[in-house]
């Protein structure tokens, strides 16, 4: 299995939070094809050391964008990229929608008939 090695960039006089800016990076590597679906990313002990940063740094990174839908984490086998940005896009909208949907009393399945109805 190929490893996609990546070009990031951190700048640490940025007032933005490491984190923020390795998912940012990341995220543009994907959008740009540098990395794309099904290949897997370095190991994140690999990335924080290219980058001087903190294991748990990149990890947090890397968290997020599964949670976007961007990366996909597979026991034993690492860390594969599982979408683009518009599909990262349109999950973050759909977890919103959900959030919202339950904070007005709505269980999952009538939001699903609600949605269906719509669309």
């Amino acid at each position: 299995m190929n490893i996609t090695m990546l070009t990031v960039k951190i700048d640490r006089q940025e007032p933005t939070d490491l984190f923020e800016q390795v998912a940012a990076e990341i995220r543009r590597a994907i959008a740009e094809g540098e990395a794309k679906p099904g290949e897997r990313l370095p190991p994140a002990r690999d990335l924080a050391a290219v980058l001087d940063v903190n294991t748990n740094t990149v990890l947090r990174s890397l968290r997020l964008l599964r949670d976007e839908g961007l990366l996909e984490f597979r026991r034993g086998r690492g860390i594969h990229v599982a979408g683009t940005p518009e599909q990262g896009a349109v999950i973050a909208r759909a977890r919103d929608l959900v959030r919202f949907a339950r904070q007005q009393g709505y269980r999952t399945e009538e939001l699903v008939r609600i949605i269906e109805s719509v669309g």
